[in-house]
């Protein structure tokens, strides 16, 4: 027993967590433990708060989370004000509350710190899937943690565990692409980068793997519609990327939006208890996405009222509602007091908020320095981080003998995103350039050439401007670089404020080609004479089938993000190899959709020589050329039988023929033909970037184990059956054998 005089023994910190968490919950009211169970915002959401009016929830109600900045409409996007204002709103917390708990901020940097004005911006999630680098993923997530945790936040909303299914789905930038093993491995690697060797240490933070279970296959490609999916196919296309970032053991899991199999994420037990608690083992804590618990009542229509939904959240294990606030909390109260929810129920979750407060050492180090601020976010390590990344996501679809360009060459550079700011970082980045230091693809080209650059922009997104003078610099021009393809956007393509763009213009749910405006200007400058390089500036597969049957040269670039114009400048001139490898297949036409690598085989009853091919892509998974040239001698495996808990090694000799350094990314595709249920024509399996110089020649190996060769059970485990499985590598195959063991 402490006697009333001396420290409490939650603020002593050489005492254990799980007693400092005890004694601090036996002291807080209900209207205490409520509130760390809340979140409140500064900024626009459905109503304007400012600095003041969180402060006063958090005084008054004990409010434990907050959104200050790092995310869309936040009240601060420059870092000066950032740090000031979440000083202001700890201090509140620490000396005008009962029990001075600190404060969680949290954040959405999903691809760097990127609504931070002076921030480092990665590329967005489609563009980190094309590196196939889980090293430079894990770096990019350590960089963003240093970013996020010096600037006051200790808790990101990433990674995004979505697996790509559909491409009119406006988030899937955010994904790393269609393969469910690329996605587990990226998204994985994000865990690392972000929590290092845990939270403990002052420069980790909360990663949050999200949406869980199924959001990225909603009918008809609309956000947040529902996703109905076998059990198998939950299991075996979006379960995998959450197993992963189980293993490292993630801190916080979101729920989607959206229902599955008729139950919103939100309200379901059967999710987020049963399934995630239970068969996966989680321990962390649930948070809500924004309005998650709202929408059970206004949107999917599943409880009465406001006071329902939280009952119902509450009951299928959510441990804090982000942006609910107040209104959360008194219902929440009322509920408890009304017998409706049991305290304890309440206790748990504040119990687990507690412990990861007391293990970020929120308790003994609150508040943000400026000056380390000012000297990390942004720093230019963290720039030439980001622009490696981006040299690695640069992924050459065609070239006929255009690329790479002479650096004396006068270059026209034309298109709506080769010099806006803001659509080069994409969504979930600051909507305005004010403050940012972002190198555009204009910028990139100007300081890399020593001809002449002459800037037409020749078309917003949907509208011409003036393409006669596009026209006129191209002829002029050794050569065009026109940089075509989506603005920066969220969700359902907007909001309108941001865009610039109406929902039923491009881009949309509706459409994946390039809008007339866009199109027309590229026919203009190719019907110069002037050879043409399309540059794709995106967040999706766009179908670019004109450009890609006439224009020379065709680069994804994805959204880049704070260094993009440099990668994409020394990949046209060379001082680049463009190494990235789609993580998405590109389809030819919407009634090709959907275009997956890793579909079901099927009958086909008229016979096969009648029936279209099931996967026709304009541009497949994994393509991408180099300027270096590589050739693969025969693959061998390791083992070619091995048991159910074994594993081998996938051999590839790789050499680089040609006189140039170059990279390139060995594929490991399996196909099952073992198993009982329908399995994929092939699932990639395994992957390795190779760099090379000229000449050079080296063995790449890819370990294969067997346990992730089957398909999860019901138990939330890869049930790997006996028999026999096809290794693919490039144009080359062999086979394996999984063995039965007999005790």
């Amino acid at each position: 027993m402490q006697s009333s005089d001396t420290q409490p023994l939650f603020r002593d910190p050489t005492v254990s967590t799980s007693e400092r968490v005890s004694d601090l919950l036996g002291r807080m009211t209900l209207e205490e433990k409520v509130g760390q169970l809340v979140g409140t915002w500064a900024g626009h959401l459905d109503e304007f708060k400012d600095i003041d009016d969180v402060v006063t929830e958090v005084t008054e109600h004990d409010v434990g989370a907050v959104a200050s900045f790092g995310w869309g409409g936040a009240v601060d996007m420059r870092l000066d004000d950032i740090v000031e204002n979440v000083n202001r709103i700890q201090e509140a917390a620490l000396t005008e509350t009962r029990l001075g708990i600190p404060l969680l901020f949290n954040v959405d940097a999903v691809h760097g710190h990127a609504y931070v004005a002076e921030g480092t911006a990665f590329p967005n999630g489609l563009g980190a899937g094309a590196t196939w680098d889980t090293d430079a993923v894990e770096r990019s997530a350590s960089i963003t943690a240093i970013e996020v945790r010096r600037s006051g936040a200790h808790q990101n909303y990433s990674p995004t565990c979505d697996v790509a299914r559909d491409p009119r789905w406006g988030r899937t930038f955010e994904t790393f692409g269609e393969s469910p093993y690329l996605c587990a491995k990226l998204a994985a690697a994000k865990v690392r980068g972000y929590q290092g060797d845990g939270i403990e240490d002052p420069l980790s933070i909360i990663a949050t793997a999200k949406h869980f279970p199924a959001y990225s296959d909603p009918a008809r490609g609309e956000d947040a519609a529902p996703v109905e999916v076998s059990q198998y196919l939950l299991r075996n296309v979006f379960l995998p990327s959450f197993l992963d970032v189980l293993d490292e053991d993630v801190e916080s899991v979101m729920p989607c939006y959206n229902a599955v199999d008729g139950e919103p994420a939100h309200g379901s037990r059967r999710y987020l208890t049963d399934l995630l608690r239970g068969t996966l083992g989680f321990d962390g804590t649930v948070v809500s996405d924004w309005g998650g618990v709202k929408m059970l009542d206004e949107d999917h229509k599943i409880t009465a009222d406001h006071r329902d939904s939280v009952r119902q959240t509450r009951e299928a294990g959510l441990d804090i509602a982000s942006v609910d606030a107040i209104d959360h909390a008194e219902h929440l109260v009322s509920l408890v007091e009304d017998g409706e929810v049991a305290e304890a129920v309440v206790d748990e979750s504040v119990e687990r908020v507690l412990e990861q407060k007391f293990r970020l050492g929120l308790f003994e180090d609150t508040f943000v320095d400026p000056t380390e601020a000012r000297d990390m976010v942004g720093a230019d390590a963290h720039r030439e981080a980001s622009l490696d990344v981006a040299r690695d996501s640069m992924t050459l679809l065609k070239n006929d003998d255009l690329l790479p360009l002479d650096t004396d060459a006068d270059v026209l550079v034309a298109g709506p995103n080769a010099d806006d700011v803001v659509h080069q970082l994409g969504g979930w980045s600051v909507p305005d350039p004010e403050g940012t230091d972002v190198v555009t693809i204009r910028d990139g080209i100007e300081a890399i050439t020593s001809g002449s650059v002459v800037y037409e922009q020749g078309s917003t997104m949907n509208d011409t401007l003036d393409v006669d003078a596009a026209v006129e610099a191209a002829e002029d021009a050794d050569i065009a670089v026109v940089a075509v393809g989506e603005p920066w956007y969220l969700h359902e393509f907007g909001p309108t404020v941001d865009t610039g763009t109406e929902p039923d213009e491009f881009p949309n749910r509706h459409t994946l080609h390039l809008p007339d405006a866009q199109r027309e200007l590229v026919e203009a400058i190719h019907e110069s004479g002037t050879p043409v390089v399309g540059v794709l500036v995106t967040g999706r597969p766009l179908i670019v089938d004109w450009m890609a049957e006439h224009v020379p040269a065709l680069l994804m670039a994805y959204y880049p993000g704070t260094m993009g114009g440099q990668a994409v400048a020394e990949t046209l001139f060379g001082e680049n190899d463009p190494s990235g490898r789609l993580p998405v297949s590109i389809p030819k036409s919407e009634g090709h959709l959907q275009t997956r690598f890793n579909h079901f085989p099927h009958p086909t009853p008229i016979d096969q020589e009648e029936h279209p091919s099931s996967y026709d892509p304009l541009f497949e998974f994994g393509h991408g050329l180099s300027y270096a040239d590589f050739e693969y001698d025969d693959i061998t495996l390791t083992e070619s039988t091995i048991g159910p808990h074994d594993t081998t090694t996938v051999r590839v000799p790789v050499a680089n023929v040609s006189d140039r350094s170059g990279s390139d990314v060995v594929q490991v595709y399996v196909t099952n033909h073992a198993s009982s249920r329908v399995t994929p024509v092939r699932e990639l399996r395994g992957f390795e970037r190779v760099s090379l110089d000229g000449g050079e020649k080296v063995m790449a190996e890819i370990e294969l184990a067997a346990a992730e060769l089957g398909q999860v059970g019901a138990d939330g485990v890869r049930q790997t059956e006996a028999g026999a499985y096809s290794v693919h590598v490039g144009d080359q195959t062999v086979e394996l054998t999984i063995e039965t063991i007999y005790d």
